[in-house]
């Protein structure tokens, strides 16, 4: 039986989304038996202060929940630790130095998972995604194009956002539907779902074979990591 390294994911931002990674990291895993699948130790809990406020607020309020969250699954003996939010990176730097335990960064996993980009990207985020810069700035490094939705288009993702949030999966996918198409039209050649709800409001969108998932990129990330084949340090 082939060794795979543990996996800890700090989680519950939100619970479906949580969900949602982890059925991507199996799907992302060669596997013909249950002992060939990624072992992960899940902290999932949705008590973290809200996040997209405080990155547009600039405080550290989710912060101190957080470090629990990584503490907790350091102490269970993870060799590595992914994050299933976007927003929560903007507290990256604070989480990767307060553990000796790898972090993984899902921009980084993007762009790893990704050919070298030459078309224009759409950043489809929270606002504390996009004001935190978290793509803006791993993208311009790596020579990507990304550009933010104006208002409108932004106003439709957020709902879709919410509405997963609420389990309300018809009205998230419309709204979805609305900004991937004004996106689309607006010269964006792929969208990038940046939000760890959006992946389930893409689901059986007409628009989603254009889109690039964050979630599957980062999941991918963690096989690799735990089956040990060709994984990069951040």
């Amino acid at each position: 039986m082939a060794e795979r390294r543990l996996i800890g994911v700090l989680g519950g931002m939100g619970p479906l989304a949580t969900v949602d990674f982890m059925q991507k990291v199996i799907e992302a895993t060669p596997a013909e038996h249950d002992q060939d699948h990624v072992p992960l130790i899940v902290y999932c809990v949705p008590q973290i202060p809200d996040r997209v406020g405080a990155a547009c607020a600039g405080t550290d309020e989710p912060l101190p929940a957080m470090l629990a969250g990584v503490r907790t699954l350091e102490q269970a003996g993870v060799e590595a630790i992914a994050i299933a939010c976007n927003t929560a990176h903007a507290w990256y730097d604070q989480l990767a130095a307060s553990t000796r335990v790898r972090v993984i960064h899902m921009a980084q996993a993007v762009i790893d998972a990704t050919s070298q980009n030459t078309k224009p990207v759409a950043v489809m985020a929270t606002i504390g995604t996009l004001n935190a810069g978290i793509y803006q700035t791993y993208f311009e490094k790596a020579g990507w194009l990304a550009f933010v939705p104006k208002k409108p288009d932004q106003d439709m993702i957020l709902d879709a956002i919410a509405a997963v949030k609420r389990g309300e999966i018809e009205r998230a996918r419309a709204s979805f539907d609305v900004a991937a198409a004004s996106l689309l039209s607006s010269g964006a050649d792929r969208l990038l779902l940046a939000c760890t709800e959006l992946p389930v409001a893409a689901k059986g969108s007409i628009h989603e074979d254009r889109c690039l998932d964050a979630t599957v990129c980062l999941a991918q990330a963690c096989v690799a990591f735990s089956r040990n084949v060709g994984s990069k340090d951040v």
